[in-house]
């Protein structure tokens, strides 16, 4: 089997988390794990062995105190069959092999398990893009890889039913920060461990004159009318279950009992209606 592409500098990307760790701006990681709070409680089950995939565990522990936590590492140290929750929190969009990240976390699961994760998606900072590639582009006539490609929720749905996980749901929030200047945003990533950590990243300081250029496109292009201006923040969550004879499952194709038209009085459908063979 080949290997997927390598996407991420993995040093790079501990170098930054290492450094985010000791001036944290988790905001958004606090914002997920109220979110979680809720998915779970909608659940209604208690669950006994949690584990919490994340570089950043605080915000995740207040939801789910006492639950071990795991480094978002290639190898994840989870035991076969060990956990009845994993919560891969705001990791995985860094994962050179997601689908490996997801069968791992599968094969830690107890039957009728279930596994939830957390991850920016392909509408994440689309603001920040557009204002560095035009900036590069105007300086050097060139583009080098900058942030980082996201799934977009289609695809990221996909990946759990490729993971063998029962009843997969993918859904999405997008999420509007605003921010002084441009250059907070950049402070703000830095406090995040979420600045470029891309293998292909280009290896030298980036000309002032496309930072310069980027600041200034952004200002002008996405100012609020407050003076401010915006940051999108797309955050995709996956639910999947460990199969279980218990859970239920669709019905298999032409097992209907009744036609459609019984259940609206008896009326057939209008021709336009009916679907085409």
């Amino acid at each position: 089997m080949e290997k997927p592409p390598v996407l991420t500098d993995t040093v790079a990307l501990a170098r930054h988390r290492s450094r985010a760790r000791r001036a944290p701006a988790l905001f958004l990681h606090e914002d997920a794990a109220a979110e979680l709070q809720e998915r779970l409680l909608e659940v209604n089950r208690t669950f006994t062995a949690p584990a919490i995939v994340t570089d950043f565990p605080d915000p995740w522990l207040a939801v789910l105190p006492g639950a071990r936590i795991v480094a978002p590492e290639e190898t994840l140290d989870l035991a076969e069959g060990a956990q009845d929750l994993v919560i891969h929190a705001m990791a995985l969009h860094w994962a050179n092999d997601p689908v490996g990240q997801l069968v791992q976390c599968a094969r830690a699961l107890r039957p009728d398990g279930l596994f939830i994760a957390v991850m920016f998606g392909g509408e994440t900072l689309t603001e920040l893009r557009a204002a560095l590639a035009e900036a590069e582009i105007a300086a050097t006539g060139g583009l080098s890889p900058r942030v980082l490609p996201m799934g977009e929720i289609r695809d990221l749905g996909a990946l759990l039913q490729r993971a063998g996980f029962a009843l997969p749901v993918a859904d999405g929030v997008l999420r509007k920060v605003t921010y002084p200047d441009p250059l907070a945003l950049l402070h703000d990533l830095r406090a995040m461990g979420e600045t470029n950590a891309l293998d292909a990243r280009i290896r030298h300081f980036t000309r002032p004159s496309v930072i310069a250029g980027a600041l200034t496109r952004y200002a002008e292009a996405f100012a609020e009318p407050d003076g401010r201006v915006r940051a999108s923040f797309d955050m995709v969550w996956l639910t999947g279950w460990k199969p279980h004879p218990s859970q239920q499952k669709p019905l298999r194709p032409g097992s209907a009992a009744h036609r459609l038209a019984e259940a609206l009085n008896g009326a057939d459908l209008p021709a336009c209606d009916r679907p085409s063979r």
